[in-house]
């Protein structure tokens, strides 16, 4: 990577409308480069949802939020390519996308804890790796950094490389 990061932020009268077109315009599928310029674009990407400031809900537990990164993930699948793991961004927004998520208040922590099942989560990976493979290809990245990748992911998300 090129150590530079895109961070969009999306705001939530775009999050309320559901509208990504703005995003896709820039980075849809057939605006992407190709070879080294999309190389170094893998794990640069940073998003945010502003405007939920005063609402006391953590952000991923707001159903307008779930309801637009589940169609935003439909529209534009190359997250685990693009997003950085430097950052909790795409745990926050995969777990949005996840049926099985649950947000559990415990007594003296200040901090939720989060539930869900693992497998709903790797299943939710194993979809999305066909499509970071496909930005690889298109990128011409190297197997060995495409498995590297996909162990990275994988550690990201606190599972085994085996999905064990």
């Amino acid at each position: 990577m090129s150590g530079q990061f895109v961070i969009y932020q999306f705001s939530r009268s775009k999050v309320e409308r559901g509208d990504f077109g703005h995003f896709l315009g820039i980075y849809g599928r057939d605006r992407l480069p190709q070879g080294r310029r999309l190389r170094d674009m893998q794990g640069s990407m940073v998003f945010v949802i502003e405007g939920y400031d005063q609402d006391e809900r953590e952000i991923h537990s707001i159903p307008e939020v779930r309801k637009f990164y589940r169609a935003f993930h439909q529209a534009w699948p190359y997250w685990l390519y693009f997003c950085t793991l430097e950052e909790d961004a795409m745990k926050m927004m995969v777990l949005c996308c996840l049926n099985s998520f649950t947000m559990v208040k415990v007594d003296g922590c200040s901090d939720c804890q989060f539930h869900y099942e693992p497998k709903e989560l790797i299943d939710f990976l194993k979809q999305g790796f066909p499509h970071m493979n496909q930005i690889c290809d298109r990128a011409g990245v190297f197997p060995d950094r495409v498995a590297e990748r996909t162990r990275a992911i994988m550690q990201y998300f606190g599972l085994q490389a085996g999905g064990e």
